[in-house]
């Protein structure tokens, strides 16, 4: 590997590729359900890139502030700041010229009120909760999930120009999944949390309890996502999936609170990602083979910004 390439892959890194990989396919769903019929390909192609940006830009401000807690941890000590093959200042100016790119992009390429709800969950990631929440509380996954949350209601938006209740549903489906999906984590990295004083919830109130709430949140994520069948939303297709995966995300949940061995609760984890895939996956193809006109009988916008 050549000097240039290894410096590529530090820069990449720094954008967690996998986590924003799945923020921007939430985020194509959402674009792709805000339109009866095929959309304006073109329009969801920069309004992926700037959200990617931007998700991109986040994540490399969470390198960046996390630096010390990285080093720390043994999950994350192998990253670009804490082995020293990036710069502090090379990373600010990275994250900031992301940040930057992707603002102009969604500004001229798609409309404003996307590019100020992708600033806002930008902000909400990057500063609000890796600066505060991670350390203030246990709950600071929950408080700070609502970022995570974000990417189908900008997708939504980069199409419709809207906030729309639909848009907001999947933003709930997102927000309830969080807690079980990293807590899971958690409870299997808790030495790591607390060796870099980090007051995840196993540390501060115990495995028992986390799993029990892993399997509180977990029941009720399997509600939540019935909601788009019971709204109209979706139909037979959706319901169908949302049951069969929402039923092994409680299998997990319920078996996570006697596990076989410590490795089940990252078993619990890796599930709830493929989860989380496989539900939106249901939702886009639920749209276009159930009911192809469904959008035509959406409920009012909460927010509409349209042009004359």
């Amino acid at each position: 590997m050549t000097a240039l390439t290894h410096t590529a892959a530090q820069y990449f890194a720094l954008t967690k590729p996998k986590v924003v990989a799945l923020i921007v396919f939430t985020a194509f769903v959402g674009m792709l359900l805000a339109t009866p019929g095929l959309p304006n390909w073109w329009l969801v192609l920069v309004a992926n890139v700037g959200i990617w940006l931007a998700a991109s830009s986040a994540a490399a401000i969470n390198h960046l502030l996390d630096a010390r807690i990285d080093a720390i941890m043994a999950r994350t000590a192998n990253r670009p700041l804490p082995t020293g093959q990036l710069s502090s200042r090379q990373v600010l100016w990275f994250a900031l010229s992301l940040g930057a790119l992707s603002m102009i992009l969604l500004v001229w390429q798609v409309n404003v009120l996307t590019a100020v709800l992708t600033f806002f969950a930008l902000i909400g990631y990057a500063v609000i909760y890796t600066v505060y929440l991670k350390r203030a509380t246990p709950q600071n996954i929950v408080l700070g999930g609502a970022a995570g949350a974000a990417p189908p209601v900008l997708g939504w938006a980069a199409i419709d120009n809207s906030v729309h209740p639909y848009a907001l549903l999947m933003f709930l489906i997102i927000f309830i999944w969080t807690p079980p999906h990293f807590w899971a984590l958690a409870i299997f990295r808790r030495e790591d949390y607390a060796r870099a004083a980090i007051p995840m919830l196993p540390i501060t109130h115990g495995v028992e309890y986390t799993r029990a709430h892993v399997l509180y949140y977990t029941i009720l994520l399997f509600l939540v996502t019935l909601l788009p069948w019971l709204t109209g939303m979706s139909g037979y297709l959706y319901l169908g999936g949302a049951v069969v995966l929402g039923l092994g995300f409680l299998y997990y949940a319920i078996r996570l609170q006697n596990p076989p061995n410590e490795r089940f609760a990252m078993e619990t984890f890796s599930y709830s990602v493929l989860y989380l895939m496989a539900l939106f996956a249901f939702l886009l193809v639920d749209h276009y083979v159930s009911s192809p006109a469904l959008l035509q009988s959406h409920p009012p916008q909460l927010l509409e910004f349209k042009s004359a």
